[in-house]
């Protein structure tokens, strides 16, 4: 295999960014081999560094320290970190320093946060005129709610995810972070976009990414089926518009599913088989797709009476033998056991100063040449020096002022 150097090998990015999507744009990139330096405030840190994601058996909250945070660690890794006050216009001056060496410029604030500072894109543009500046805010930063906060309950209720999830008789429903992580994905991709366009023609970009409009552009077949038919997609919980079965049926053990749908006649002659009755395919009720989705709780009611009964993990690899499409609905525990994603390397060992050896997910995806070894996420503050030093030039006089005026830490 050829050893090449990572894509964005040389790339530096000016990372202000918190919480999820925003932070976790930015490990994307270091997963692609920039240089991620990651801009904070040392009296108002990344909400994610004092975050914990499951409930401490403690009588009373228990302050979480800024470097123990397990969201911060899973989404910031690879990663230097620079502390700086930008409300005091001293910080602001050493950010626009950073940004006079940087590549791209992140941040998913709300619309209009950085101009207030003076670190708007035409302003930017003036300290380096190919800068590639992404804002990553809720509604994006132009039309009558670009003021608006959100998070990704609230990107996913306007956006039109929400309504959609859910089952026929309940509310609709959000699914939490992972429309954050999807809107990184978004992000990342357009950068990369932007990164291609500079390279071609030595132009800079401003992405203008509303996390609203990223959960709409998830649902186009819905918007297009609405705008063709005038029907308003509903809630139907697992099942699908054609095919059945398609559903997660309860299997033996406490909180196990499996989730299987069959998109044939002769995939449910399989099913059928696998279930010990082959006599379904017969079945004037289950003969064809139309008459299953007639019929569909009905068998949905024979699939589980036989999954039930059975351990999940079994069944689906019979059914994955069968060539049936079907996969266990995994807990945390169960994905950090699969012996899958072991082989494949999808977990990385990081050494935390405070939590010892963290088992984190890695990069999502494995790319030919060479590998770029995720490091764990920066303390607070911890390259300072570096940053202010090494790569800025300032003195040692200067950043001793700028910890005397409390702009760093």
């Amino acid at each position: 295999m050829e050893n090449n150097p990572p894509p964005l090998k040389g790339i530096r990015v000016a990372d202000f960014c918190w919480v999820y999507a925003g932070p976790y744009t930015g490990m994307l990139l270091g997963c692609l081999g920039a240089e991620v330096i990651k801009v904070e405030g040392h009296r108002r840190t990344d909400l994610l560094r004092h975050s914990v994601m499951w409930p401490l058996a403690d009588p009373a909250p228990t302050p979480v320290p800024p470097n123990e945070g397990m969201a911060y660690n899973s989404l910031n890794m690879s990663k230097k970190s620079l502390t700086l006050d930008l409300s005091k216009p001293e910080g602001v001056a050493v950010a626009k320093k950073l940004v006079a060496i940087s590549d791209i410029v992140t941040d998913n604030m709300r619309a209009g946060s950085m101009a207030r500072m003076g670190m708007g894109y035409d302003e930017l543009r003036k300290i380096k005129s190919d800068i590639i500046v992404l804002s990553l805010s809720s509604r994006g930063q132009g039309g009558p709610q670009k003021d608006y906060a959100g998070y990704a309950t609230i990107h996913q209720a306007i956006g039109g995810g929400a309504y959609i999830n859910g089952y026929p008789d309940g509310a609709p429903c959000h699914t939490m972070g992972d429309v954050d992580l999807m809107n990184s994905n978004t992000a990342a991709f357009a950068i990369v976009a932007a990164l291609y366009h500079r390279e071609r023609t030595g132009e800079g970009q401003f992405i203008d990414c509303s996390q609203v409009q990223g959960v709409t552009s998830l649902i186009g077949e819905l918007m297009l089926g609405y705008e063709m038919n005038g029907q308003i997609p509903e809630r139907m919980g697992n099942a699908h518009p054609q095919y059945a079965p398609h559903n997660v049926y309860k299997c033996w053990g406490v909180d196990r599913w499996l989730a299987l749908e069959v998109h044939s006649d002769e995939e449910f002659v399989l099913l059928a088989r696998v279930i010990g009755q082959p006599g379904l395919a017969e079945d004037a009720r289950f003969a064809n797709m139309a008459a299953r989705k007639k019929n569909e709780a009905e068998l949905d009611r024979i699939i589980e009476e036989w999954t039930r009964e059975r351990d999940r993990d079994w069944m689906a690899d019979e059914f994955c033998q069968a060539g049936l499409a079907a996969a266990p609905s995994r807990n945390g525990e169960d994905i950090y056991a699969d012996p899958h994603l072991r082989e494949r390397g999808a977990f990385v060992t990081v050494d935390h100063p405070d939590w010892g050896n963290l088992e984190l997910v890695g990069n999502p995806w494995k790319m030919s040449g060479e590998e770029v070894q995720l490091q764990r996420a920066p303390l607070l503050g911890e390259h300072n020096d570096y940053v202010l030093r090494e790569l800025l030039g300032l003195s040692d006089a200067e950043i001793a002022d700028l910890r005397e005026q409390d702009i760093i830490m």
